[in-house]
């Protein structure tokens, strides 16, 4: 089976299309070499994909017939990716909640309360 199709039967991508276009990138390697999507999986090849700022690390232990149910999919992988790689993505969510990117639209209630205390202090340490 193609790898591009194998990973979309093993549901680590929505549609076959993103997951040729994230192996052109070069996000997937089978056995330590960069794959194309054309390459064929056998069981245990070992795939190296990079998807969400992850490195996931996943043997192929069976080729489906087609796409799986998602209670399935562990019939034909096993997942080796280590547990600091998730612990890591945890880090990156919670360090990105506090900022707030330019173009977003109107300030929250929150955000205008912070602007003027902002504002008031700036204007308080001028009076001084």
């Amino acid at each position: 089976m193609r790898i591009d199709k194998y990973l979309w039967c093993i549901r680590y991508y929505k549609t076959r299309g993103l997951a040729a276009e994230a192996i052109k990138k070069g996000h997937v390697s089978v056995n330590n070499v960069k794959a194309k999507a054309s390459r064929d999986v056998y069981p245990l090849d070992k795939i190296t994909l990079r998807r969400d700022q992850i490195n996931y690390i996943v043997k192929v232990l069976d080729i489906p017939p087609n796409r799986v149910a998602a209670k399935l999919v562990d019939l034909y992988r096993k997942d080796e990716t280590p547990a600091e790689s998730f612990e890591h993505l945890e880090m990156i969510k919670l360090s990105k909640e506090h900022y707030r990117a330019k173009g977003e639209g109107r300030p929250t209630k929150k955000d205008r309360r912070d602007i003027s205390d902002y504002t008031e202090n700036d204007i308080d340490d001028e009076i001084e």
